[in-house]
């Protein structure tokens, strides 16, 4: 009996011994500069703009206000845009746009209709038009996303909307423009068929079969006005358990296959309340998402090109669709303005950088709520730190990454790591970017990153964006969570850092050239 007492002693001192050496263990990041994904497409760092609330009047434009330019945008937006690099902003919707009428937003201000604003129960003044959104993105270096009216709309406006801002002269609606002041051409080049048209909510609700007609007719349209244009068809937005949206998604691809080059997905995350690991863990979905969408892409092409129809004949001659389909991640947010966002928005740059292969569009919703308002000049958010980082920093080639660390579980999610890691490497210059999202709450991360081929160079740029709690956040007088820098020696091909907990890092760095 002692002796059984004194190995079940022994026995549960060494399981502890195991247990706590376990936890000390180090995470491991393995990069190897071989395994591209794909290119990174800037595009993923686009926005979004939409007349609800207060996101256009006053936050964008208030000629009124005393920071106002010519143009009665604020100066003090436009500068902190400018330092994101935006490089596509989609306007002017949203569930908006499904009951717009571009031909209200052009000509003389004063002469503009009032309108009643259904979507989201406002008045309507039209002083921001195709016009003013196309001097905004001017101003700020974007390029223009617009989005046609599917819902309440013609295929007339659809057409006429694109000779309006991309014929040069001699036409109608081209020399319209060239009469309000616009000579030159606004040369859009993106467009989508329609926003959220399966959604019950969205003016024009349409079941899928009604949405391809209508966007099939619009697509030839708007194509013979301009052969140069890129058309995003309208995935589904209402994610029920039956999973229909996948229906609605393959449906959309099969049937606009050739005149569809994007897939316009939309996700906006939950955030469960007081449950840091839960929302943390949403951003596992992010993925999901796009992976199934992935997947549906490949089946169209198989589809089309050794579907049960085609011949032979037709098998050996069709390699697939005629054009490629990317998706366009065009709606998402950090579903708040904190630390904790801050980290999801990190999270969901960090899942297009990993997915560059096939997204090669997004568009954060909104540019104004990355910057914080304030009629006495406007700020930082906490959700602008990360994006600035990624928009100024991230580029080249996606690569595949190896991550071995602690995991946790959800009521939602099983087998959650604490890490979420991508990096890219830019073989023009050397530069080797990492970003690392730690998930966990009150526990920083120890992690060796170890460079599979080469080795590093110099010094490293350390960026963090941090804060006292998961729940800070900036004022115009007080900005809680912000970028820290430091300078790293390296040396060899390991790289060993302890990543504090609720924390984004980006790593830059250097490789010995080969």
């Amino acid at each position: 009996m002692k002796y059984s007492r004194k190995t079940l002693i022994l026995t549960i001192f060494a399981v502890l011994i195991f247990v706590n050496l376990s936890a000390q263990k180090p995470a491991i990041i393995k990069i190897d500069t071989n395994r591209k994904i794909g290119e990174i497409d800037r595009n993923i760092y686009g926005s979004f703009i939409e007349p609800l609330y207060t996101v256009v009047y006053p936050k964008l434009y208030d000629p009124e206000s005393k920071l106002a330019d010519e143009n009665g945008f604020r100066k003090d937006l436009i500068e902190l845009s400018k330092e994101l690099k935006i490089p596509v902003v989609r306007w002017p919707g949203g569930n908006y746009v499904s009951g717009y009428n571009w031909e209200d937003g052009i000509g003389p201000k004063e002469l503009r209709p009032i309108r009643m604003e259904l979507a989201w129960n406002a008045l309507d003044k039209n002083q921001m038009g195709t016009d003013e959104y196309s001097k905004f993105c001017e101003l700020i270096g974007a390029k223009n996303f617009v989005c046609i009216n599917a819902g309440t709309g013609t295929l007339d406006q659809a057409r006429h909307w694109v000779e309006y801002c991309n014929v040069e002269k001699g036409t109608y609606y081209s020399d319209l423009r060239r009469k309000y002041g616009n000579e030159k051409p606004y040369d859009v080049k993106y467009w989508a068929l329609g926003n959220e048209i399966d959604g019950y909510w969205q003016m024009g609700h349409k079941n899928v079969e009604d949405y391809c007609k209508f966007a099939l007719e619009a697509a030839k349209l708007m194509e013979w006005t301009d052969k140069t244009i890129k058309l995003i068809a309208c995935g589904a937005a209402e994610y029920k358990p039956d999973n229909g949206w996948i229906e609605w998604n393959r449906y959309i691809l099969q049937h606009l296959a050739g005149h569809m080059d994007y897939l316009s997905v939309h996700r906006y995350v939950e955030r469960p309340k007081d449950d840091f690991a839960g929302f943390m863990a949403m951003g596992c979905d992010l993925d999901r998402k796009i992976v199934i969408n992935k997947c549906l892409i490949e089946e169209t092409k198989y589809n089309i090109a050794y579907g049960p129809l085609t011949s032979m004949l037709q098998q050996l001659d069709q390699p697939g669709p005629k054009k490629p389909v990317y998706i366009s991640f065009d709606e998402w947010s950090g579903a708040g303005y904190d630390l904790a966002s801050a980290l999801m928005v990190a999270q969901h740059l960090n899942a297009f950088v990993r997915n560059a292969d096939v997204v090669k569009m997004a568009n954060f919703t909104l540019l104004t709520e990355l910057i914080g308002y304030s009629p006495e000049g406007d700020f930082k958010t906490a959700i602008y730190q990360p994006f600035y980082l990624f928009s100024n920093n991230c580029s080249g080639s996606s690569l595949d990454v190896f991550t071995d660390c602690e995991n946790y579980s959800t009521n939602k999610f099983g087998n959650v790591p604490y890490l979420d890691v991508t990096a890219a490497y830019n073989q023009a210059n050397d530069q080797l970017v990492i970003n690392i999202v730690n998930r966990h709450e009150v526990k920083n991360m120890p992690t060796s990153i170890l460079l599979q081929e080469g080795e590093f160079a110099g010094e490293a740029f350390v960026y963090e964006v941090n804060g006292k709690s998961i729940n800070s956040v900036n004022t115009k007088d007080e900005q809680n969570v912000g970028i820290k820098t430091e300078k790293i020696k390296l040396k060899g091909n390991t790289l060993s850092y302890e990543f504090p907990c609720h924390s984004f890092t980006q790593i830059v760095l250097k490789l010995k050239s080969k």
